[in-house]
Order: structure tokens, then sequence, then C-alpha cells
């Protein structure tokens, strides 16, 4: 490269005599003819084209400007000089470089060649910042150049296209300052009008290229910004594909494993949402280490705030759909002890909440998967999470209780655990005093407690469990909210224990009577059915027998039994007696 060097040294004293104006169009000419020159350049196209990049950036700058002229303007002039200078001399050098790369003389080798075209591609981009540095100081300003107005609402397609177009020629090729106003635009247009969604993703020469490049841009609003295009662009059906095959998720998931602020990776964390929503790309992200990085997120829950944690939970939860991931989630990336962590520590409802949703979705079908989550507490975790004085929002609550419905009901260990934990007491505090949703949720693990175990029976029958039911058959208005009841109470009178303690109190049998009233409209069949049944059972016990016969309404099984209900003429056959045949004779014969 010694020519070129003792061409560089001649130019260099030529342009000395030249004034401003000559040096700036020497290195625009230098420049120019250099991007002109590597498009013949057959070998390493890739890093040819980066630094083709670089130099229509760094030519867009340069011609782009004006200089300002105050008192301090010699020595910031003198700065820009020199960096015209240093520009045209490292065109120059560069030009040596372009039939090394055509394949006919390689002089030092390929290796060689790619370790110059490298040294090239940083001295261009320290070039470009000195001239960010030489614009912030005050020295240069922007010449006026065209701006493109943004189209009017209802805007016809080309109107669109066109502004759009001017947009990207601003992102790929204009200066920092710029590049942020354009990005910025961009974001603005593509929130606003649903046709430039479709215009990038089609019209515009690689659009979507310029965005993922953008995605790794040093500047930290302008990689924000390109996120928030790539996050409105991913929301679409239709073009989440062009986003996956243009390479979007390795460069997010790289800003989730970088120092980059945390509007950048809440924006990251939303592609990845919308990305892999129903688990589609979910190999793809995984294949680029997203589960690592994800997880990281959680870990850092303190530090990392409570929206990116929810995003981070919610891809996570998109991934565990995939069999093979899930489990390399629990075995080998130990997400179940990441969650616990974030379930136990979080300060916040929601990041709890996600936290307990991501478990239960984890575990669900995998009984290896639900054996660890519980090992590792679950259990207790959740129920605390239902203590009254717990600072858990009703919205936490309801989450917990789903959560353990998925978790622990179909092991007989978890049961255990459960009731230890006093889930029991936990069940019927929110059955009395819970809202509607909340109410629904404890009837419903009240259902499920009842057909465990003859044990769970008694324990929920001392904590006074069957008061609670009736007052729910009495006092719901879903229909299935009164037959979960029913036929809870049913099987809890099935324990002789139970019946006993039912019995003791007049207005129970009285009440469930009554409910059998063919003018009462709340039982549904099927909650009659179970009354029925409940009855049956309470007919089991001398004491049982004398509060129905006692009772006021002990003349709604005699209409049931006149319309011919079996389960009706069953209890009254149960009961039995001369004073019960005067009551209903001639209703059949026994």
């Amino acid at each position: 490269m010694g020519e070129a060097r003792e061409e560089a040294t001649a130019a260099g004293s030529q342009e000395a005599e030249l004034g401003e104006q000559g040096r700036l169009a020497a290195a625009l000419d230098a420049v120019s003819s250099l991007v002109s020159a590597s498009l013949s350049a057959s070998l390493f196209p890739l890093k040819w084209q980066l630094i083709r990049d670089r130099l229509n950036r760094l030519h867009a700058g340069l011609a782009d400007i004006t200089v300002t002229a105050d008192e301090n303007g010699e020595d910031r002039c003198d700065a820009f000089a020199e960096l015209l200078r240093d520009v045209a001399g490292t065109a120059r050098e560069a030009r040596e470089l372009v039939p090394l790369s055509q394949g006919r003389h390689y002089g030092g080798g390929k290796l060689r060649l790619r370790s110059d075209l490298d040294v090239l591609a940083a001295a261009l981009d320290a070039h470009v910042s000195r001239l960010d540095e030489v614009y912030a100081s005050g020295a240069l300003m922007r010449a006026r150049a065209l701006v493109v107005p943004r189209p009017a609402p209802g805007a016809n397609h080309d109107d669109v296209r066109f502004y759009v177009r001017d947009l990207f020629a601003r992102l790929r090729v204009a200066g920092a300052e710029m590049r942020r106003e354009a990005a910025a635009a961009l974001n603005e247009v593509l929130r606003d009008d649903e046709k430039c969604v479709r215009v990038v993703a089609s019209d515009v020469d690689d659009g979507v290229g310029v965005l993922v490049a953008l995605l790794e841009c040093p500047d930290a609003c302008v990689q924000e910004e390109a996120l928030e295009a790539v996050s409105v662009i991913a929301g679409f059906d239709a073009h989440r594909g062009d986003l996956v095959i243009g390479g979007v998720i390795a460069p997010v998931i790289r800003v989730l494993n970088t120092d980059a602020g945390p509007a950048a990776k809440e924006r990251a964390a939303r592609v990845l949402c919308k990305l892999t929503e129903n688990s589609d790309n979910a190999w793809a992200v995984a294949a680029h280490g997203g589960v690592t990085a994800l997880l990281n997120v959680c870990t850092d829950h303190r530090t990392s705030g409570g929206q990116l944690v929810c995003a981070a939970c919610r891809v996570l939860r998109s991934l565990a759909g995939v069999d093979e991931i899930r489990k390399y989630m629990v075995a080998d990336a130990g997400a179940v002890t990441v969650l616990m962590s974030l379930l136990q520590g979080a300060t916040g409802d929601a990041a709890q909440i996600n936290a307990m949703e991501l478990l239960a979705a984890m575990a669900t079908g995998d009984s290896s998967v639900r054996e660890a989550v519980i090992q590792e507490g679950a259990v207790e975790s959740l129920v605390r999470a239902l203590d009254p004085g717990s600072p858990s929002s009703s919205k936490a609550r309801e989450v917990a209780l789903r959560a353990i419905d998925s978790l622990c009901f179909s092991c007989s260990g978890s049961i255990d655990r459960l009731v230890a934990a006093g889930f029991v007491y936990r069940v019927l505090f929110l059955l009395r005093n819970g809202d509607n949703t909340l109410q629904h949720c404890a009837l419903k693990a009240a259902h499920r407690l009842c057909h465990v175990s003859e044990e769970t029976k008694k324990a929920m029958g001392n904590a006074g469990f069957m008061l609670e039911l009736v007052s729910v058959l009495r006092a719901a208005k879903s229909p299935e909210a009164r037959e979960m009841a029913a036929e809870a109470l049913c099987a809890m009178v099935s324990v002789h224990r139970n019946r006993k303690r039912f019995v003791q109190e007049d207005r129970n049998v009285a009440q469930v009577l009554q409910l059998l009233s063919p003018d009462e409209e709340k039982p549904s069949p099927g909650a009659k059915r179970f009354l029925l049944s409940a009855l049956m059972h309470l007919a089991d016990s001398s004491s049982g027998r004398r509060k129905i016969m006692s009772s006021e309404h002990v003349r709604n099984l005699e209409k049931l039994a006149e319309t011919n209900v079996p389960d009706a003429k069953r209890v009254v056959k149960k009961l039995g007696g001369s004073k019960l045949r005067s009551i209903f004779h001639g209703i059949w014969s026994l």
C-alpha cells in the first residue's frame, strides 16, 4: 500500500491549499469512488456490504452539513478539516483492497485480506463517531434537506409508500440525529396506520433487514425505536414470518443479555411475546439462548422491574408449550428454582401471578415436573398467598387457587401437604368472605377436596363447611355453583361423623327439604338429585329420619314422590314407619 500512501500524501498537500469546500468535495468524491469500486468485489461480500453501509452513512453525514461562524468556530473547524483529510486518506488507501477482493491477486492471502477489511470497517466507524462529536460540539449544523410530509389520515397506498420509503432512506444513511427522528416518525405511522406495516414488510427493499440491523445500533434511542417498530409489526400474524426470516430473534435476545436499558429490554420481551404466541417460533427462541436469557431476567427480578419480568414469564409460558423445551427448562435451566424464588420474593402482584401461572402451565400433564414443583415448596407458597393477612390481591388469590387445582389434586401426597398447610381453612374463609369470583374458585376447591378421601371430608366437616354449602345452595345464582355445592354436601354427609354434626343443627335438614319444593327454582335437576342423595345418607340414622319427618317441609318429598321421582320414592321408603305410611298412603304400595 506504499503507492497509496504516497498518493494520499500528495493529495493531502493539495488539500491544504484548498478551502473548506474543496476539502469537503474531495472527501465526498473519495467516499463515492470507493463505494462504486467496491461493488466489483467478489470475496467477502458481507464484509464489503457492511463497509458500504458505513461509507453511505459517512457520505450522508458529510453531505448534509453547514458550518457555523462564531468566535470559537476556528478551533472547531480545525477538527472538521482534520476529519475530512482522514476520511479522504482512508478511502484512497482502501481502494487497493478492491482488486485484492476480486480474486486475482491475494497478496498476503485471504486471512490478511479479511483482517485488512476489518481494520477498514473499524476506521470508518471511528470517522462516523468523530463526525457525531463535531456535530455535538455545535460547529456543524444540518443543511436544510427536503423532508417529505407525513400523509394525511386515509391517504392512498402510493403516498404512504413514498413517505415510508423516505423514512427508510434516512434510517439507512442519515446521521445520528436524523436517524432518531426517522425512527420515531416511523413508529408513529406504524401505530396509526396498518397500511404502513404492509409497506414496510412488502414494499420497502429490505425494510425488515434495516430494522433488524438497527436492533444492535449503539445509539440507545434508535435501538429502542427499532424494537418498538418490530413489536408493532410482530402484532400482525401475516408479517411475523417476515421478521423471523429476517433474523430478528437473535438480536432481540442479545438485547436481553446486554446492559441495555429497561425500556429496550421490555420492548425486546414484548417482541418475543408476540413472536411466540401459541408456541410459534419456540424452537428458534430456544436455539438462540432465549430460555437462559429470560430466566436471568426473572432471577434479577428486583432490578429487572415488574413489567419486564411479567413479559419474560409470558414468553417462557409459550416456550413451555413444547414438551422438549419444557423438560430442558426444568432439568437443565433450573426454571423451577428461579420461579419459586420469584413467587416467594417478588414484591409486586403481577410478577407473582405470572410465576404461579407459569409453574402451573409447566406442571400440567407432566408428573415429573409437577413433582419437582411440589418438592420445591410450591404448595406451601401458594397456600400462603391465600392467607387473609397476606398483601396478595384478589386476583393473586384467584390465580393461586387455580394453580393449586392444577398442581395438587392429582397427587395424594400433595393433598396431605395442602391440609397440613391450612388450605382447608383458607378455602372456607374465601367461601365466606371472598368476592363472587373468589367464592366460585373456593367452591370449586371445596368440591375437589370432598372427593379426595374420608379424612379430608372429616377435616372439612370439623371446619364448618356444611353450613356454608347450604348457604351457597340458597344464595348462589349460578346453576353450576349450586350443583357443585349440592354434590359437595352429598359427599360430606356420606361420612357418619359429618351426618351426626349436620342433623344437630335443626335448620340444616329443613333448608335442604325446602330447596326440594316444586316451586323452588334455584336447584337445577342435577342439584336436586344430589340433595335427594344427601337425604338418603341422612336417613341412615334414626336421628336423621326424625329430623326429616318432623320438618314442616317434608311435604315436598310427597310432591316429588307423586311425580314418580325415583330418588324421592327411595328416600321415603327408607324413612319407613306406620306414621309415614299414613302420611303417604296411596302414593305407592310398600
